[in-house]
C-alpha cells in the first residue's frame, strides 16, 4: 500500500541543538497518529517540518510518492497538507465565515481578472466557497457565528474556527497542533 506520507530520517538542526532527530515514519490514507512528548521534545517542529514552514537538515519527505523534501508550505498546501498551530493564527478583523473561506485559497481557480470583473466564473466559486465554508462551519459548531467578527469568539471557539478553515478545503493530510488546548471538556468530546 502506498503511503499517503513517508518521511526517512528526517532531522531538523537549529545551531547546535537537535530538534527532531533521524524521524522515519509512514502514514496511511484514514490513518490517525499522534505524537506524544513534553514541552521542548520537538512536536511542534515535526508539524512545521510536514507542512514547509520549516526545512529539514537532512532526511527526505514524500507525499504520494512524490519527493516533497523543502517545499515550502504554500507548495505543500496546494498539494493538500493542511494544519492548525498550537497558538492561534486567525485574522481577529475579519467574520468568521471569511476566516474559513481564506482556508480555499489555494483550491480558487479564478485569477485577478476574473476577480476584478467578477466574472460568472468568478461568482461561481466565490458561491461554491460560501457553501464549502458554512458546511465546515456547521461540522464544528459554528454556523450560527459566521457573520461574527473573530475577535468575538471566546477562545474555545476560536480554536474551532481554525479546524474549520483547516478543513474546509477536504485535505489530503490534516495537522492539528495541540487541537484541544483550551477547549472545555464538552467542545473537547465534541472534538
Amino acid at each position: 500500500m502506498t503511503a499517503l506520507l513517508a518521511l526517512d530520517r528526517l532531522t531538523r538542526r537549529f545551531g547546535g541543538v537537535t530538534a527532531v532527530n533521524s524521524v522515519s515514519m509512514n502514514v496511511q490514507r484514514g490513518e490517525i497518529r499522534g505524537l506524544i512528548g513534553p514541552n521542548g521534545a520537538g512536536k511542534t517542529t515535526m508539524l512545521n517540518l510536514i507542512s514547509g514552514l520549516t526545512a529539514p537538515t537532512s532526511g527526505r519527505m514524500t507525499l504520494l510518492e512524490q519527493d516533497v523534501t523543502g517545499e515550502p508550505a504554500h507548495r505543500l498546501a496546494e498539494r493538500g497538507i493542511r494544519r492548525t498551530f498550537q497558538n492561534l493564527k486567525l485574522f481577529t478583523e475579519l467574520t468568521v465565515l471569511q476566516n474559513v473561506m481564506i482556508g480555499l485559497h489555494t483550491n480558487g481557480k479564478s485569477g485577478v481578472f476574473e476577480a476584478i470583473l467578477a466574472t460568472g466564473k468568478q461568482r461561481r466559486e466565490e458561491k461554491m466557497m460560501h457553501r464549502d465554508s458554512l458546511a465546515a462551519l456547521e461540522t464544528v459548531g459554528l454556523v450560527d457565528q459566521a457573520g461574527r467578527p473573530a475577535s468575538a469568539l471566546a477562545y474555545g471557539h476560536r480554536r474551532l474556527l481554525e479546524i474549520a478553515r483547516a478543513i474546509v478545503a477536504r485535505p489530503t493530510l490534516l495537522l492539528l497542533d495541540e487541537p484541544a488546548a483550551g477547549l472545555n471538556p464538552a467542545e473537547a468530546e465534541a472534538l
